[in-house]
């Protein structure tokens, strides 16, 4: 039996940002350099920064119950993870 391709369509907005003349010739050369868009290089790089603002901002809300618990250091997390 066939089973029908469902195709995911995402829905993408544009935004316009104002940079400065050396950091859009620096995206230009990176674009050229890994033959990338522009775009896809901007894309990438708020995707990774959300992230890690997510991250900081959970780590934030969880670290004073971590420090409850006597675990104050990377190397706490992961002795206790072996």
């Amino acid at each position: 039996m066939l089973r029908p391709i469902v195709l995911q369509c995402l829905t993408m907005n544009t935004m316009t940002i104002r940079i400065q003349d050396d950091l859009r010739t620096d995206l230009q050369a990176l674009s050229s350099a890994q033959h990338k868009p522009v775009s896809d290089i901007v894309r990438e790089s708020l995707r990774r920064y959300v992230a890690l603002e997510k991250f900081r901002a959970l780590r934030k809300r969880t670290l004073p119950f971590a420090e409850a618990q006597g675990i104050m250091t990377d190397e706490d997390v992961f002795r206790m993870l072996s």
